[in-house]
């Protein structure tokens, strides 16, 4: 369904919060978004859409630190396979009266932009086929437009009731970092996704396989401290390697000198904002 989230293409599959309620938690990712707990216990929350992959996993501590401006998480990003589908999240979100912060046509995708409960940022789109992506001097580029919400709206399902859609998938992520050419190293040259698009000397958006993004990187957060291990944010996420791109990927890391670890069956990675890489092979 996917053509830059498959098997073949190196991408985020899920991710992990710290929150500091997960009964506010829940009353928002289950009951407003729509997503069902995978499984459960007393500190922990895995939620999925389509009902067998985990998507988000929340973790609680009513004593973690809350977010403030840090480098680290930016938004995540929840892609949509239809514009219908981003329709129904948007009355969903309308009759539920949550606010969103934001609604934008990219040339690219078209999204809007809300918070959960502890202030993570939260992007939801849906992609535009590639043969519409705006194109400057050669290169894809993207844009910030307003969104035609009339527009989007017009393609929401008729007698409907809410659900989340099951083909809801972790489109990309997008960091606050400190420095963007440390950032592109470490990404790019030791991780080995592609520069697509730097903007205004302050963001650089960089994916495998042509995607507009499955990455941003931005320095708008200027000389931030790092999040804090026990403050309120993203702690790790899953990043999926192809099999055969995967040797190739870890003399990446030996060349640059960089940790591959393991905790039980999981290998995993730091990254430069100290975040935990889970490494998935295919």
């Amino acid at each position: 369904m996917y053509k830059f989230h498959n098997k073949n293409t190196m991408h985020f599959k899920s991710l992990t919060l710290l929150i500091q309620d997960m009964r506010r938690s829940l009353a928002f990712y289950v009951d407003i978004l729509g997503f069902k707990i995978l499984s459960q216990d007393a500190h922990q929350s895995v939620l999925t859409a389509d009902g067998t992959s985990p998507l988000i996993t929340l973790l609680d501590d009513r004593n973690a630190l809350p977010i403030e401006i840090t480098q680290g998480l930016y938004h995540f990003a929840l892609l949509l396979p239809t514009r219908g589908a981003l329709a129904s999240i948007i009355k969903q979100l309308s009759d539920k009266h949550f606010p969103i912060s934001g609604a934008s046509d990219h040339g690219v995708s078209e999204a809007i932009y809300l918070d959960d409960p502890d202030g993570n940022g939260i992007e939801i789109y849906r992609d535009l086929d590639e043969s519409l992506w705006p194109v400057e001097n050669g290169k894809m580029t993207m844009f910030t437009k307003p969104l035609d919400i009339k527009e989007i709206m017009s393609e929401l399902p008729e007698n409907k009731t809410y659900e989340i859609e099951k083909d809801l998938i972790l489109g990309h992520l997008h960091f606050h970092v400190g420095n963007l050419k440390d950032a592109e190293i470490f990404f790019c040259k030791a991780i080995g996704f592609d520069p697509m698009l730097e903007y205004m000397k302050s963001a650089l958006f960089i994916s495998n396989h042509g995607y507009h993004h499955h990455l941003g990187l931005n320095i708008w957060n200027g000389d931030a401290p790092l999040n804090k291990e026990k403050q309120v944010g993203l702690k790790s996420y899953v990043l999926f390697i192809p099999k055969n791109d995967y040797p190739a990927f870890t003399r990446r890391l030996t060349e640059h000198r960089i940790s591959l670890m393991t905790d039980g069956d999981q290998k995993y990675i730091r990254d430069i904002l100290n975040q935990r890489i889970i490494l998935e092979v295919e």
